[in-house]
């Protein structure tokens, strides 16, 4: 690395929605933005998380200076656990909130004593971080105590806005403080790394007031139960819901093990405002009349395990969907969730329950900013290079027009990619290298142990099942004991066919037996050749072929 300059390497979070961290790099140490994690798609067989490749990390741990957070969302903490499990981490830096939902995961993990928990004040002045200076900027976003950062780096000043709206109404009254970025625009930013999620909207977001409006008016007109769910940490939606049900006179029941533990954080760190007398355990419900009682639940994702999706299929223990329900599902699809979303909601209509959801009624608003938030940014910050974060390719691809509309360069303008090397140096940012990078699976308690060579392995056993052929020869004299045997599990097809398919793997191990061919890898790659060829003339299919030879 050339003295004076900083590289600027994501290892998540570009070309996707999830696991963002980003790492910002000199001669003499290593500050990381984030750590995120994301949440399995369909392909993702049987993974329960996905994390960044940490191999670029490893490399260089005794560099690692500070970890600094923007907030407390999954896809920007959910990852620190298994990331500080790995590596020594000296500090970490976030808002009070954040710290609170940042050391419930690391208590949960063991690891609450493993690096100094530093709280970050926006309204204080800018602290040292061995070569960098950082300062913190307020931003409005759908969870309290969001900040942007600013860093001063041997290359120039780099600002991450991390996720954001521009909202002049806010439900905790805390705005994105415009005032700050127009500060350091006048200062000068070399590098902006801009969240890019509503790039490709027009217009602005609404206010996240525009939903509790929506709520004391959907509510009052509501006999029977009236359930909402929401994403657990968001606590201003949460909290609207709260007021209103107080003003209808409706009991609060709260259903989901993440919504009860953030909720229990916010109020004792003085994020939420609500009484004792208000909330009402799930075993209470029954005692109330149905225009009594709101719940508040986590599933708004269609999640197989969540609060709202048990109730949908009646597995939940204490609440039973019933005619006369109304269900707000107050969140938008994350990419990818959507037929899960949409299989819960026939579920619950199906069961008798009014669903309103984003598409039919105005329950939800995002907390990114659309195109004329960001054109906004843009005009204020002045950045002289403009590299698109947090997003999809079509989403970051959005925001490098955006920027060229703002008059930023075509040639400082970087399209970059998870693993793309990015130079700062004397105020100008371009790609000087690529980087490798994957991603590691969560799969129960194993972190890394699944491979792609497993998931494909899974994706073939989903679509077409499996067949086991067993075989036994003689060991000392090479000759078949019995004829073999063929299991089928997931492929459904006639007893002629699996009795043709032992028949030609009887006669493989005749051929091979005639020859002498005795090796038991060789025995079991005929068997699987021969069957596999047969099963795919007769039926077109293609399943998985274990044959086990055993010898006695």
């Amino acid at each position: 690395m050339a003295s004076g300059s900083t590289r600027v390497v994501p290892l998540g979070g570009l070309g996707e929605v999830g696991k963002n961290l980003m790492v910002v790099e000199c001669d003499d140490g290593i500050v990381l933005i984030d750590s995120g994690l994301a949440f399995p798609r369909d392909e993702h067989l049987g993974v329960d998380l996905v994390l960044p490749d940490y191999e670029y990390l490893r490399e260089r741990r005794d560099e690692i200076r500070a970890v600094l957070l923007t907030h407390g969302h999954e896809d920007h903490v959910g990852g620190l656990p298994y990331l500080m499990r790995e590596i020594d981490i000296p500090e970490v830096w976030a808002t009070r909130l954040t710290l609170g939902l940042v050391k419930s995961k690391l208590d949960e993990h063991g690891l609450l004593r493993a690096a100094e928990l530093v709280e970050i004040d926006p309204e204080k002045g800018a602290v040292e971080l061995g070569p960098y200076r950082a300062e913190f900027i307020r931003m409005a976003h759908s969870i309290p105590d969001s900040v942007a950062v600013a860093l001063e780096t041997p290359g120039g000043l780099l600002v991450a806005t991390g996720d954001y709206k521009i909202d002049h109404t806010p439900v905790d009254g805390f705005r994105t403080d415009l005032g700050k970025l127009a500060e350091l625009g006048n200062r000068g930013v070399d590098l902006l790394l801009g969240d890019s999620t509503n790039a490709e909207r027009p217009g602005v977001t609404e206010s996240e007031r525009t939903v509790g409006e929506v709520f004391r008016h959907l509510i009052p007109q509501r006999d029977g139960r009236v359930l909402i769910a929401s994403f657990a940490s968001n606590v201003h939606r949460v909290q609207q819901a709260i007021d209103v049900a107080a003003e209808t006179g409706r009991k609060v029941c709260l259903v989901g093990r993440s919504l009860r533990k953030n909720v229990n954080i916010a109020r004792n760190l003085g994020y939420l405002d609500v009484s004792d007398e208000l909330i009402v355990k799930p075993d209470e419900l029954d005692l109330l009349r149905p225009a009594e009682t709101m719940i508040l639940c986590t599933g708004s994702q269609g999640e197989p395990m969540s609060a709202l999706t048990r109730m949908a299929y009646r597995d939940h223990p204490h609440v039973a969907i019933e005619e006369g329900d109304t269900v707000i599902i107050s969140a938008k699809p994350v990419p990818g969730n959507e037929l899960r979303v949409h299989d819960t909601i026939n579920r619950l209509a199906k069961s008798g329950a009014e669903v309103l959801h984003q598409e039919i009624a105005p329950v939800h608003v995002s907390g990114h900013g659309n195109a004329e938030e960001i054109r906004t940014i843009l005009a204020l910050l002045r950045p002289r290079n403009v590299m698109p974060v947090h997003g999809e390719f079509r989403m970051l691809a959005a925001q490098a027009r955006l920027a060229r509309d703002a008059g930023i360069p075509a040639d400082h303008i970087v399209l970059a990619e998870n693993g793309s090397v990015v130079e700062l140096r004397s105020g100008i940012a371009r790609l000087v290298g690529q980087l490798d990078v994957g991603s590691t699976f969560v799969d129960g308690l194993g972190v890394g142990d699944v491979q792609d060579v497993a998931l494909r392995d899974r994706r073939h056993l989903s679509e077409d099942g499996v067949l086991i052929v067993v075989a036994t020869i003689g060991s000392q004299n090479g000759r078949e004991i019995a004829p073999p045997e063929v299991i089928s599990r997931g492929f459904a097809e006639s007893e002629p066919l699996l009795e043709e398919a032992r028949l030609e793997a009887e006669r493989t191990i005749a051929e091979c037996l005639a020859q002498n061919m005795t090796e038991l890898k060789l025995l079991q790659e005929h068997i699987h050749d021969n069957v596999g060829r047969l099963v795919s003339e007769r039926t077109g299919r293609r399943p998985m072929i274990l044959p086990v030879v055993v010898e006695v």
